[in-house]
């Protein structure tokens, strides 16, 4: 029944909020060169509580300088950083940073913000992306190129900034797909399912090259189509 459906999205909205704010917070004000490890452990706690298992197809490639993902919710977030332990760096809108409280889960591991309604933010992404791909510890951006969570099975337009700061810096880019997802914890009906399974699938790595004027497009058409064979084969939507 949809009221149990609800009730279970209440209970997971609050298990993330607390873990998140309550816990992971101070821990990373507290240990701060253990942020990295914060992140995934905690991120693992909260599906545990909630439920909810990841399964992998394919191999993640840490050697990527950046992971491009399609984006539901939240839930896409938190199993990334629960189901491998690598010291990621999100793209994430400069208005997220500035949450009350929340903002720290982005301020304190120094993920990348951007600002949409400056022009000039075009140039700190790229400055931002080159100082992670060239820094002394290895960070992968993590980015979602369609700029916000949606509902549907297609894809969104994706944002030209990503493919900007692809080609200028030649960046070696692993799509990932997300599917089911929206099972653990649907933010656009307000429903959850308890002990739903996560599909995460990793594509294979490929470097930007701006010779070639379609591997965007082509970026795009290839997750779309796993997408649709996830959804088509094992009824797993995204």
């Amino acid at each position: 029944m949809k009221i149990f459906a609800t009730l279970k999205f209440y209970y997971g909205a609050f298990v993330i909020s607390f873990i998140a704010a309550g816990v992971m917070v101070p821990l990373m004000m507290i240990f701060k060169n253990r942020r990295s490890d914060i992140l995934h452990k905690y991120n693992a706690l909260i599906l545990k509580i909630m439920g909810a298992t990841i399964e992998t197809r394919g191999e993640r490639d840490s050697s990527a300088d950046m992971f491009v993902m399609n984006h539901q919710g939240i839930i896409d977030i938190i199993a990334i950083e629960a189901v491998q332990n690598s010291d990621l760096r999100w793209v994430a809108k400069r208005e997220l940073f500035d949450a009350p409280w929340f903002g720290y889960l982005l301020k304190l591991p120094d993920m990348v913000n951007v600002d949409r309604e400056n022009r000039s933010g075009l140039i700190k992404l790229i400055r931002d992306a080159r100082a992670t791909k060239e820094g002394e510890k290895h960070r992968i951006l993590a980015i979602f190129p369609e700029g916000t969570r949606t509902d549907k099975q297609e894809l969104l337009d994706f944002k030209g900034g990503t493919k900007m700061v692809a080609d200028k810096l030649k960046l070696k880019i692993q799509p990932i797909i997300i599917t089911n997802s929206k099972k653990v914890l649907n933010e656009h009906t307000k429903t959850a399912q308890l002990n739903a399974t996560i599909h995460i699938t990793y594509l294979d790595t490929f470097t930007a090259n701006r010779e070639d004027k379609e591997w965007y497009n082509n970026l795009r058409n290839s997750m779309q189509i796993s997408i649709d064979h996830e959804k088509n084969e094992y009824k797993r939507e995204r």
